[in-house]
């Protein structure tokens, strides 16, 4: 354990007739943890937690949760005040390297992004190999996988090389996002330009093209900074904890984000917010204000689930729900701007926070259920809902990554298990089985 924890007083664990004194450590806010790293050495147990619920699996110094009262930090800022003062580039810096950039800092690491933004052109002859109407992310998640056959990694990791890696990774998943776009719908590649700033510059590669410009909307580029700051980290998640254990066996950078980006591909965790939508448009498609399917929702034999409320952490209100929702009001109020799913997502919040079933089970708005909305008024395809998830929360994976291999010991993953197969059984010959 390292230093930066407290010792307090041990856990006593009684099995049997033997009690066994465990080591309890505090961490920066208090959080309380039992050491079990010697359990089955000392007792031959292990412990049973579907999930990782109730587990630790890793001291870290990048975001902090408290789940029941509703806070997340990064490296101790509150998500509020990074979401309305910062941009998304100096919350990247912050969290990959600790601390929020000076002047020159900020400027390199701009600068640094800029130049990494230009994919190598060989790279090209991939998403032609693709087929039309390929999803998304699975092209991103091949195209980054490929990246360490046209960007190797060296044996031996000197700082130079890894800064270069990371900013290459932050920087060209957005173009590679934007590439997949295009491809799946078939019109021509769009290059960066160092015209543009780093969410601008995602944008005009997605929405122009030589026919047509794109006129770049302030506030629709402010809301997705913001949601990208929102996603960019959210502590031992499923797709972190993905990076976290590929890494654990020294895989190159390349295949472990790769790794992350197919764990968020899923429905329950990167995807939902695409379900969000899928339901707003089927209550909109049946006629309805979404009363008739929150009543559907609560009943148990119903397969109707209202998506976009509770959270596996927060048991509160989710803080980035929070953020969201301003910007919610501010783009869907725009001039211009008219989406009936907006109005039913307001009458289910309404009618969700007014009711006992919701409110005694906690399940208040998450994320998910304003951004796909904000997304959805950017112009942003639904497939690509969670493509944008991968962009903001890049730098968050490639600071679990740095945290990982510059600690004072790489453990390699590997969870145990309690078997329930069949007992011992002997081979028999075929015709005995007959």
């Amino acid at each position: 354990m390292s230093k930066k924890l407290k010792t307090i007083a041990p856990a006593m664990l009684t099995l049997e007739d033997k009690t066994y004194s465990l080591p309890v450590f505090e961490g920066a806010e208090n959080e309380k943890a039992i050491d079990i790293s010697c359990l089955r050495n000392k007792t031959g147990y292990i412990t049973l937690d579907d999930g990782y619920g109730n587990t630790g699996s890793c001291e870290s110094a990048i975001t902090y949760i408290d789940g029941e009262n509703g806070i997340l930090r990064y490296r101790g800022y509150p998500i509020e005040e990074l979401a309305e003062q910062s941009r998304f580039v100096e919350v990247a810096y912050l969290l990959l390297y600790g601390n929020l950039p000076n002047h020159e800092q900020l400027e390199n690491f701009s600068k640094g992004l800029n130049e990494s933004s230009i994919i190598h052109e060989d790279m090209h002859h991939f998403f032609n190999g693709f087929p039309r109407g390929s999803h998304p992310m699975g092209i991103l998640a091949t195209m980054i996988a490929s990246l360490s056959t046209f960007y190797p990694v060296p044996d031996i990791m000197d700082p130079v090389s890894e800064m270069q890696i990371v900013t290459n990774l932050v920087s060209q998943v957005r173009t590679i996002a934007a590439f997949s776009y295009k491809k799946s719908i078939g019109e021509p590649l769009v290059y960066p330009s160092i015209k543009y700033k780093y969410v601008a510059n995602f944008l005009y590669m997605m929405f122009s093209s030589p026919v047509k410009d794109y006129q770049l909307d302030e506030d629709i580029v402010k809301a997705i900074d913001m949601l990208l700051i929102l996603h960019a980290d959210h502590e031992q998640n499923c797709s972190t904890s993905s990076v976290r254990m590929a890494g654990s066996s020294l895989a190159n950078i390349y295949a472990v984000i790769s790794a992350g980006i197919a764990a968020l591909w899923g429905q329950r965790h990167g995807g939902a917010n695409q379900e969000v939508i899928k339901m707003l448009q089927q209550i909109h498609a049946e006629g309805g204000d979404g009363g008739e399917f929150i009543n559907q929702a609560k009943d148990k034999s119903s397969t109707k689930r209202l998506m976009g409320f509770g959270h596996r952490v927060y048991k509160n209100y989710d803080p980035r729900a929070t953020v969201l929702k301003k910007y919610c009001d501010i783009i869907l109020n725009k001039p211009g701007f008219n989406d009936p799913l907006f109005d039913i997502a307001k009458r289910l919040e309404e009618v969700a926070l007014s009711d006992d079933y919701f409110i005694s089970r906690k399940l208040y708005p998450n994320v998910d259920f304003y951004s796909g909305l904000i997304l959805r008024a950017a112009g942003i395809p639904t497939n690509m809902f969670t493509v944008l998830f991968a962009i903001g929360r890049m730098p968050g994976w490639l600071s679990h990554w740095r945290e990982m291999i510059h600690s004072d010991q790489i453990t390699i993953h590997r969870p145990r298990q309690i078997y329930v197969g069949e007992p011992l059984r002997h081979y028999q010959p075929i015709e005995m089985r007959d």
